[in-house]
């Protein structure tokens, strides 16, 4: 049986991952599409993955009383989205919807949980590239509500 891995080693988030951790990642792993419209997931649910963008654009959204939902960030391909699987209570923060058709490769997030507990160094490699991640979302999501509500800085 063919793996993900191959397809892994490609995408920017794994430059410079250990070959093993790869392969370990890739046991989690499968290939997802979404239509246009279609959400990935909503704010409030079980956050129960993270996804590789290999093809097309989802956008992150808040969803504003009054408003709607407003597109905070577009992730498209080469990037990473979500990192709730990680942290507890392990809940949906954002809502994100597929803008157009998109692929990409879903990590169930209960199965690398159990790989990082029997491997620290694996958890400890996901844990820092989720916090630069998580530091760069913030930032722009802190910006664009800045200009939602009319604040200049």
């Amino acid at each position: 049986m063919e793996t993900l891995e191959p397809i892994l080693a490609e995408h920017p988030f794994f430059q410079g991952i250990d070959p093993a951790h790869r392969l370990l990642m890739a046991g989690c792993a499968a290939n997802v599409r979404f239509p246009a419209g279609a959400d990935l997931f909503r704010e409030g649910d079980e956050a129960a993955s993270f996804y590789l963008i290999r093809h097309g654009h989802v956008a992150l959204q808040v969803f504003i009383p009054g408003q709607g939902r407003i597109t905070l960030d577009t992730i498209e391909a080469g990037n990473v989205l979500g990192w709730s699987w990680l942290f507890p209570p392990y809940r949906w923060h954002f809502d994100a919807q597929a803008l157009e058709l998109t692929r990409a490769i879903a990590f169930d997030g209960a199965c690398l949980r159990a790989k990082c507990d029997d491997d620290h160094d694996l958890g400890y490699m996901l844990m820092q590239r989720f916090a630069q991640i998580m530091t760069k979302r913030l930032q722009a999501t802190r910006l664009q509500l800045l200009d939602v509500y009319g604040v200049r800085t």
